[in-house]
């Protein structure tokens, strides 16, 4: 059996980059897969259609989690789906923006909280009740919570919060056998990592950083999240698994 047969799964941000990858490889060992977008549904659809294009069972939900009842609205619509119970919370969706600290902006701040942190915060609080003994969520930090980047305060910021959040979520759902733990990713080869990696200059620089001399790729971190969604992890709880090739060691 698959290692994740009979289990249901929520992937935030699924219609692209590590979201979609990870969806694409949780519906391959088994789960279904509720594939979350914010505004592209043809994306989502296709995300969809390639899962049971390969026998597995998905699907589409849509939902701004920039806004302050997007989690609550998205939650709604899993409960709809009629499921006994939710297995696994993939909460991928998020924004990173780089710029200089005197040109940060209200706006920019809030909207970097309101998707990498409270989105996440209240879909979990909302989903509670589908949760149980043995469920796992896995929150997305990034090794920017670690080390830091010229242009990152306001991201870098978010991503700490992901961190605590993880460290105290794990603690207050524990005795419900619910785990909650982090992957925190390096530059991985996608659209939100353009900015430093859209340049042959930008990747080897980047690569310089890493003992690993190559970029990340989505599936680099779909796998660590596989690891952590499955009962392969039942021993950890509360942490943040860095998948970044050995950044800034």
């Amino acid at each position: 059996m698959s290692i994740l047969s009979n289990r249901t799964a929520l992937v935030t941000g699924a219609s692209r980059g590590l979201g979609r990858a990870t969806a694409t490889l949780l519906a391959k060992h088994g789960a279904r897969v509720i594939v979350h977008y914010g505004v592209n549904r043809d994306a989502a659809d296709q995300v969809v259609a390639q899962i049971v294009g390969s026998g597995g069972q998905a699907d589409a939900i849509g939902a701004d989690l920039a806004s302050a009842d997007g989690p609550n609205l998205l939650a709604e619509a899993v409960k709809a789906l009629g499921l006994e119970r939710l297995d696994v919370i993939v909460a991928s969706a998020g924004i990173g923006e780089y710029k200089a600290f005197e040109e940060e902006t209200i706006e920019s701040f809030d909207r970097h909280f309101a998707i990498n942190v409270r989105a996440p915060f209240f879909l979990i609080q909302q989903l509670l009740p589908l949760l149980g003994d043995g469920s796992s969520v896995v929150l997305l930090s990034s090794v920017v919570a670690r080390v830091a980047f010229e242009g990152g305060s306001v991201y870098s910021a978010s991503k700490g919060a992901i961190e605590v959040l993880t460290r105290n979520l794990a603690k207050e759902l524990g005795p419900r056998g619910i785990r909650v733990n982090a992957i925190a990713p390096g530059a991985t080869n996608t659209d939100m990592a353009a900015a430093f990696l859209g340049t042959t200059e930008g990747r080897e620089h980047i690569k310089g950083l890493q003992a690993l001399k190559r970029i990340g790729e989505p599936d680099d971190i779909a796998d660590a999240i596989l690891f952590l969604a499955s009962d392969q992890s039942r021993w950890i709880d509360g942490r943040s698994i860095e998948t970044s090739g050995g950044a800034n060691l």
